[in-house]
């Protein structure tokens, strides 16, 4: 599996994410798209959790960059 993250960061020193998770079940191709905030040193907050064809994965991403978030490392 292939892990991508997105990130935006907020005022309060925290971010909210979003990591996009490949995986190929049954020969179709997935991604896992979890979103979700973090404020060190708390635990991160899960917000919500999909499926997304590949085809649909596109349009995400234009939207995530439309609202403030850019490619990061991972989180944590």
């Amino acid at each position: 599996m292939v892990s991508q993250w997105w990130v935006r960061p907020r005022k309060d020193g925290g971010c909210d994410y979003v990591r996009l998770r490949s995986s190929s079940s049954h020969g179709n191709l997935q991604y896992e798209w979890i979103e979700g905030s973090h404020l060190p040193p708390q635990m991160p907050l899960l917000k919500r959790r999909r499926w997304l064809s590949a085809e649909m994965l596109k349009f995400q991403k234009h939207e995530l960059e439309a609202h403030g978030y850019h490619p990061s490392q991972p989180v944590f």
